[in-house]
């Protein structure tokens, strides 16, 4: 006869867990003195259900995860609009709470139900995740976290090209400038990203925002920053001499005062600025050179040699 008292405790199924979860983030708006320690609570029991969804999906080291449930998971999590609370209520939680928040929406974008991203749908229908997200570049106790959210949903074409097109875009040319070096570097991965993942996206929002992006861009390859320039010139070279932006190219290369940035950075104290610059340079005057050859011929017997 077993004598034992304690009966093994049941694993919760995902709908339980994403329940549990929801009820603790929504614990989390309690703000009076009174309730300190409901929200005490409230942290504690996300840490945990954020542990248990976190082994739910990437398993424990020694049980691998059960892929119906994980994608029962991602699916509820959808339902129960969870993926709302866990952006918002980001900037408030503890460290591993959050870490353990980031590893999860890694795994969570990636599950496909029948042929549908479910969470990436989710986040197309309530794009004001992605502001937020962007936003929190401004908060350096989030600011990392946030960019590797962001990351993750730069690699969905639709979820790139709404934040190039969105007003939030323009706050990077910001973000990558922050004095708090670790955030800035992370800022530009991100404008990075948004500007090399998706080629054909890119080539679209730069047909139709060449002026506005190349004012600020230029901002960035004449800033008084080391990094900032090197960085931006090395970037410039990454996705204007990309077969997709040739008609960008062909139009930059025209503009005199983009020609006299190139020139003006072949003379920058930086070796290195120096071998970028030539690079793009030597480009831009063998396409303009190009172009010449073909329109002089033409100049010459339309111009010169007509009676």
């Amino acid at each position: 006869m077993s004598f034992s008292f304690f009966k093994p405790s049941r694993p919760k199924t995902p709908l339980e867990v994403v329940k549990a979860t929801k009820v603790s983030l929504m614990a989390l708006d309690i703000k009076t003195v009174v309730e300190v320690k409901a929200l005490e609570k409230a942290m504690e029991e996300i840490e945990k259900n954020f542990v248990t969804m976190r082994c739910m999906l990437s398993g424990d080291g020694e049980v691998e995860p059960n892929a119906d449930q994980v994608l029962q998971l991602a699916t509820e999590v959808c339902k129960e609009d969870v993926l709302i609370l866990l952006v918002h209520k980001l900037p408030i939680l503890g460290w591993e709470a959050r870490k353990d928040l980031v590893h999860c929406w890694s795994i969570l974008l990636k599950q496909k139900v029948d042929s549908t991203y479910c969470c990436v749908q989710f986040i197309e229908n309530h794009f004001e995740l992605l502001d937020f997200l962007v936003v929190c570049y401004d908060n350096k106790e989030v600011a990392l976290h946030c960019g590797i959210m962001l990351r993750e949903c730069i690699k969905f074409p639709s979820l790139a090209r709404y934040i190039l097109e969105s007003a939030s875009f323009e706050l990077f040319f910001k973000f990558v400038e922050l004095p708090t070096f670790d955030v800035a570097s992370d800022a530009f991965s991100t404008f990075k990203d948004l500007l090399t993942k998706h080629l054909t996206v890119v080539s679209e929002y730069l047909t139709a925002h060449y002026d506005e992006f190349f004012d600020l861009y230029e901002k960035l390859l004449t800033s008084s920053n080391y990094v900032t320039r090197r960085q931006s010139l090395k970037l410039l070279s990454e996705f204007l001499l990309e077969p997709p932006n040739s008609h960008i190219m062909k139009r930059y290369i025209l503009e005199v005062r983009f020609l006299k940035v190139m020139m003006t950075l072949l003379k920058d104290s930086s070796k290195n600025i120096q071998i970028s610059a030539f690079h793009i340079f030597k480009v831009m005057i063998f396409h303009f050179l190009h172009a010449f050859s073909f329109s002089l011929p033409v100049y010459i017997s339309t111009k010169l040699l007509m009676p």
